[in-house]
């Protein structure tokens, strides 16, 4: 008998005693808004290119599934929903795919997962753009779609608005989501559109016989004929079926809707608990969502991660004084959605392992300091679960579905006939 999501010993696809899974999520500096003045930083070189080669590389090294790349149509603020003026945290990024593709060639087992708006970009454009990585990293990308949570962001486009967040929303996960509810009803539409250009070429439909002169067998090649509610795309796509054919969706949720957005279309979703029974609560959360949408695990499974920001030291005491000295420095307490995790890696090993009881097959982690919290899980985090022998210690795929325990899917017009 399979566990559902959420429950004790289970996971999203059914299975009990799978591998630990281990994701960071890379963005600037480090998470911190004081992580660029600490030492060992590298603020100077945030947009360069070697930067993020060494940062990959080290999540490489310590054998994790994949990171994730930060993305926004607008400079980085202090608040959720509004842009600011500050001149004291770090400002200016680079484009999450274009990076990615940077790095596809320079790695050669990690996944690969940009964040990518669905608001304000074409869906088009989004799913070439996320087949091209896949092909140039043979089979390691992911995407993470989100939409536009702040309205400012659609004055760089100018053909709409969005809801613009009050104080009083952004103080609740669930009256964040509620005014946004429509984006991500569309964000939902848009994630299978791009699944549909994905099959829109099936396996084989590249001939490339130059003695018959048949490069192409048309009869592979598909119009998708999709309509959403505020879009339509016609198809096929320009990019030939890709090395995992999906690649995998990852989605971040804090909330009833964005689980429903999750059990829609994604193949990862990324939780926020705040300790072991809040974990339980939001799987059965995620759980009823996926009995909502009448998505069948057996089919499409759905791995769940739960993030933590994670400030690590060997030594007992010194990840909370590191924190403090930071806090210090921000201004403020270090506040995110994610629960705030200081302490040694074993410690850290303890409460994953305690928090996976309740069916979490995974962690995100996102370091607090670059590249200093990253070495911490690469070379102390990951060694202590590998002695406890609930990781890996060597890679056994080479794409990114491989990795997660996801099986490669047919094109659907294929199986149509």
């Amino acid at each position: 008998m399979t566990s559902p999501v959420g429950a004790p010993g289970g996971t999203a696809s059914g299975t009990t005693a799978a591998p630990l899974h281990l994701a960071v999520a890379l963005d600037g500096a480090g998470w911190h808004p004081a992580a660029w003045r600490e030492s060992g930083a590298r603020p100077g070189e945030l947009l360069d290119a070697p930067y993020w080669t060494d940062l990959v590389t080290e999540a490489e090294r310590g054998l994790l599934d994949f990171v994730t790349f930060e993305d926004a149509l607008g400079l980085q603020s202090a608040a959720f929903h509004l842009p600011d003026d500050r001149t004291d945290q770090v400002r200016g990024s680079i484009d999450a795919v274009l990076l990615a593709a940077h790095l596809a060639p320079l790695t050669t087992h990690i996944g690969l997962v940009p964040t990518t708006n669905v608001t304000h970009t074409e869906p088009f454009h989004l799913a070439i753009g996320i087949a091209t990585l896949d092909h140039a990293s043979r089979g390691r990308a992911g995407w993470r779609p989100q939409i536009a949570s702040r309205a400012a962001d659609a004055a760089h486009f100018g053909r709409r608005t969005t809801p613009q967040l009050t104080e009083d929303d952004v103080t609740d996960s669930e009256r964040i989501s509620q005014p946004l509810r429509a984006l991500f009803t569309e964000g939902a539409e848009v994630v299978e559109a791009a699944r549909l250009l994905w099959d829109s070429w099936e396996d084989g439909a590249e001939i490339r016989d130059a003695a018959t002169g048949r490069f192409l067998d048309r009869d592979k090649v598909h119009h998708i004929d999709f309509r959403g509610t505020d879009f339509s795309v016609k198809g096929p796509s320009i990019t030939p079926r890709t090395p995992q054919g999906q690649p995998p969706v990852v989605s971040l949720a804090h909330a009833p809707v964005p689980y429903e957005f999750a059990a829609l279309g994604s193949d990862v979703v990324a939780v926020t608990p705040h300790g072991r029974a809040d974990a339980a609560a939001i799987l059965a959360q995620v759980a009823e969502a996926v009995e909502r949408t009448g998505r069948d695990l057996a089919d499409r499974p759905l791995r769940t991660f739960a993030d933590l920001v994670v400030l690590l030291d060997d030594e007992p005491g010194a990840a909370a004084r590191r924190k403090a000295r930071l806090d210090e420095v921000a201004g403020s307490e270090l506040a995110s959605d994610a629960e705030i995790f200081t302490g040694t890696p074993a410690e850290l090993a303890d409460l994953l392992l305690d928090w996976r009881s309740t069916g979490l097959d995974g962690f995100r982690l996102r370091p607090a300091v670059l590249p200093h919290d990253l070495t911490a899980i690469t070379r102390g985090l990951v060694p202590e679960l590998q002695r406890r022998g609930v990781f890996r210690t060597e890679y056994t795929s080479t794409t990114l579905r491989g990795h997660l325990g996801l099986t490669r899917p047919a094109s659907r017009y294929a199986k149509a006939g």
